[in-house]
């Protein structure tokens, strides 16, 4: 891993910037931008949780909490961003996953958080990579978990996927 100097400014990703690194749009686009890029080594997104998102109609009526399985995936898709935009490609790729381990949900999320995805590269092969991943409110560990993916560029390009 490379480590970043007091004197280097930590990259950042708007939507647009996501949008072109990613194939998800909503509903299931889960971070909103993306701050403190470090390479492919660390970032953070951030998700606006809003009360109109469609999983509250059904996740509870009248009690909303944000599933955890799309806490999980928000943090995935905040690790295969950083994943794609260190390939520097200029058009959308595919990210697989290949196993969600050491899953942990702590407090629930609601309407009105804001959620960050604290995401650490691990490990790297080749295209795939195993990153920690932590998700707060407010500073709080809302979840934990560690992912690996594999990041496939090649598929994006045929218009591949699961």
């Amino acid at each position: 891993m490379t480590h970043t100097s007091v004197d280097e400014a930590l990259d950042t990703a708007d939507l647009a910037d996501i949008l072109k690194a990613l194939p998800h749009r909503y509903p299931m686009l889960l971070v909103d931008r993306i701050v403190n890029i470090d390479g492919l080594d660390s970032a953070v997104g951030i998700k606006n949780v809003t009360y109109n998102e469609p999983h509250f109609m059904g996740h509870f009526p009248g009690n909303p909490i944000m599933p955890g399985v799309l806490i999980i995936e928000g943090l995935a898709q905040t690790a295969g961003a950083i994943g794609i935009k260190s390939l520097g490609m200029d058009k959308p790729a595919l990210v697989y996953f290949m196993s969600i381990d050491k899953a942990k949900f702590r407090k629930p999320v609601v309407p009105g958080d804001v959620l960050e995805y604290h995401v650490r590269l691990i490990k790297r092969r080749g295209s795939i990579c195993r990153y920690e991943c932590i998700a707060k409110v407010a500073g709080d560990m809302v979840a934990e978990a560690e992912l690996t993916a594999m990041l496939s560029p090649n598929d994006a390009k045929r218009g591949g996927g699961l």
